[in-house]
């Protein structure tokens, strides 16, 4: 499936395309492993709630009187009704049915029944909402599949929630959100932000100019990946001290395991989180976090433009397609395998780790 030497490595096609191991990936990846869900700043405060289907399952995410981020099954305990549909934050002091008005707290607490004479001996205790394990973080809100077995938090704990927390993503304000459907294997989207070769080519008429060629670094926090790309003007960076002149001139990149990416721009950052829907399917989502609201309407002007460039440009037009077009070729059968040179080393090294996962299953 996966062999390098030192200077190349060889990826077998069927990485991407093979319906069994896509299951296998589904199974101890994003079953097991906990998951980036959304940013901390799209719940910014106690009262509010939205839904979220993005994963496979009805998720509801409230905040709770006491700031406290939760997340439920977006499933009444009554007869198994949808209960809300938020796909942005909205203030709720409680959530109720619409089919039968059972209320729950955001805590997920069973408050009300109507005509409740019509259940005795009802345990309303015992029919809170179902809740899954999450756990806030480094600005982001992650949390695991199975409530009966949750995930190590501790992985994204540490260095990486410490880096996120120096980057401000805890005190980041949203300014915009997307979910795009990308006709490719959730792996080529994460390929395309493992290496800085293809910046200068594939993005040559939108933010390429700002980067140099292929000038980047990686190292590892745990499973996770981070990567630090030299700008145009990057060879600046000698003599700079702070991490905001820092970030003017490098591009910080967090790539969790196994399909969250931060991306870190001189001015804002984005967090973008990959999910799988089918061995040749995938929804993105993408939010754009800025260190303060836009107070005029010239900095609206320019977040917008930022937005539209990096959302419906680099990542939309450019990452995507590619991803997509890549897909579309290894489906065709013209290659069994893939090469990656000393440029694509994290790639390779991406591979080699989803390997490991699945032979220690």
């Amino acid at each position: 499936m996966f062999a390098r030497n030192s200077l190349l490595a060889r990826l077998a096609a069927s990485a991407y395309l093979d319906p069994e191991r896509f299951e296998r990936e589904k199974a101890r990846l994003f079953g097991r492993m906990a998951l980036p869900l959304i940013p901390s700043a799209a719940l910014p405060g106690p009262g509010l709630a939205l839904s979220h289907d993005d994963y496979g399952k009805p998720l509801l995410i409230t905040r709770d009187r006491a700031g406290v981020a939760r997340l439920f099954l977006n499933v009444c305990r009554h007869r198994g009704t949808r209960l809300l549909d938020a796909p942005a934050a909205t203030p709720t002091p409680r959530i109720s049915c619409p089919y039968h008005a059972w209320t729950y707290g955001l805590d997920g607490a069973l408050l009300g029944v109507p005509r409740a004479e019509a259940f005795a001996g009802l345990n309303r205790g015992a029919l809170g909402l179902a809740e899954l394990p999450c756990h806030e973080a480094g600005g982001i809100l992650w949390f695991g599949m199975d409530a009966a077995a949750p995930p190590d938090f501790t992985a994204i704990g540490g260095e990486l929630a410490a880096d996120l927390d120096a980057l401000g993503l805890a005190g980041s304000v949203l300014y915009a959100h997307s979910t795009r459907r990308v006709a490719a294997n959730w792996k080529l989207v994460m390929d395309a932000f493992l290496e800085a070769y293809h910046l200068q080519r594939l993005h040559a008429g939108t933010v390429g100019p700002f980067f140099a060629d292929s000038v980047a670094v990686m190292d590892r926090i745990g499973p996770h990946f981070r990567s630090a790309v030299g700008r145009a003007d990057y060879a600046a960076s000698a003599a700079l001290a702070s991490l905001a002149e820092l970030r003017a001139v490098i591009t910080y990149t967090y790539q969790t395991m196994p399909n969250g990416v931060v991306a870190v721009s001189p001015d804002y950052a984005n967090l973008l989180v990959v999910m799988p829907q089918a061995p040749d399917a995938t929804l993105v989502g993408n939010w754009m976090l800025l260190p303060e609201a836009p107070a005029t309407a010239k900095a609206e002007e320019h977040w917008r433009r930022s937005w539209e460039l990096i959302d419906g440009g680099v990542f939309g037009a450019e990452d995507y397609v590619a991803a997509e077009r890549s897909h579309a070729g290894l489906a065709s059968g013209a290659l069994s395998h893939l090469t990656l040179g000393g440029l694509e080393a994290g790639i390779a090294d991406f591979h080699a780790w989803v390997e490991d996962m699945l032979a220690a299953d």
